[in-house]
């Protein structure tokens, strides 16, 4: 009789855990990259897929190899007419997707970001990489590094620099050139500037490349170029091969995947360059989606526990922004680390 209360009872969990198992594979979160076809972008699917894949729900991958407000617009609405339980997305304007965003919540869409943002009140939940004061002196300290190795004294000389990145209205980026010149001014006061515009190539990777040259053409005495867009500095680097330069001439740094970087690193092109894990942030983002479809609720403050990864805070959005949009449901997650990417140790790097 033993026997068989103990096989009921197993019976009895077996068929409640069958249900929810079969929820969550019912569950699809659409995972928007700003554009496919970049190393950073198809390195975060790759992490996202494997973890839904192991975590037991879809993660479907849509995008355009385009970076536009339009194209993106486009997938999302496709993502609300075709069912989606959930979207996160990588938005390539700070406010351009929030009507789109806001019509998928309101459709009963989970909407969570992850890479670059939009407004608070459009979605849900953010995965950032780091604070822009973060990322901001993760820039400027990877130049000044790269200058002091080629024997430049980064306090006392007039370095002069650029920014080339991909566009002013993408949120992640353009804070992180905000907080570099601020911490720039505070740190390193008679730095130049020579482009206080900034050079832009839209996340265009041919595009990249020419205003890469330009940019070394028009200052043929720049010091150093930080390129904090991962389309930007490999185009900033092969620029720089065509027109002959290496790491002696010019300092080259910004965020990329290692992968994209490691030969530019063995030509001597660049000394260093950093980045995040985006394949776990592409997983973290997606669960995140996938969470709340499940019908979770979460507010500022509360420890979710990601599977496999560890336990993230909600922390407020002005952790990113002093002037965010604020409310209990809507909040930010920080990733929990950054790497810097030399020739020594690239290579312990494989995404």
């Amino acid at each position: 009789m033993k026997r068989f209360s103990k096989v009921l009872v197993a019976m009895l969990i077996a068929a409640l855990l069958v249900p929810s198992m079969a929820m969550a594979a019912d569950i699809n979160v659409v995972f928007v990259p700003k554009l496919t076809g970049n190393a950073f972008f198809e390195s975060a699917n790759d992490g996202a897929q494997k973890y839904a894949a192991e975590q037991g729900f879809t993660v479907t991958y849509d995008g355009n190899p385009e970076a536009s407000v339009a194209n993106q617009v486009a997938v999302i609405q496709n993502a609300i007419n075709s069912g989606a339980d959930a979207i996160c997305v990588s938005s390539v304007d700070a406010t351009g997707l929030d009507d789109i965003m806001k019509e998928a919540m309101a459709a009963g869409l989970a909407v969570t970001t992850w890479d670059s943002d939009v407004s608070g009140d459009a979605r849900s939940l953010m995965v950032s990489q780091g604070t822009p004061e973060v990322l901001g002196q993760m820039l400027v300290d990877m130049l000044a590094e790269s200058l002091t190795e080629r024997g430049k004294d980064v306090k006392a000389d007039a370095i002069k620099y650029v920014w080339h990145y991909s566009q002013a209205t993408v949120a992640d980026q353009n804070s992180w050139q905000v907080a570099g010149e601020a911490y720039i001014r505070e740190t390193y006061p008679n730095w130049v500037n020579v482009a206080p515009e900034n050079y832009y190539s839209e996340q265009n990777a041919e595009k990249a490349i020419t205003v890469g040259e330009s940019i070394l053409t028009a200052h043929a005495d720049i010091d150093g170029i930080i390129c904090n867009d991962s389309t930007a500095l490999p185009g900033q680097a092969q620029a720089a091969v065509n027109l002959g330069k290496t790491k002696a001439d010019v300092s080259i740094t910004g965020f990329a995947p290692p992968n994209s970087m490691k030969q530019f690193a063995r030509d001597n092109v660049l000394a260093r360059w950093g980045l995040w894990d985006s394949g776990m942030q592409g997983a973290i983002g997606c669960y995140l989606a996938f969470y709340l479809a499940s019908g979770n609720e979460v507010k500022v403050g509360d420890m979710i526990n990601i599977p496999n990864i560890g336990e993230v805070e909600v922390l407020p959005n002005t952790v990113l922004d002093a002037n965010a949009y604020t409310a209990d449901n809507s909040g930010v997650v920080i990733m929990p680390e950054r790497a810097v990417f030399t020739l020594e140790n690239m290579d312990n790097y494989n995404f």
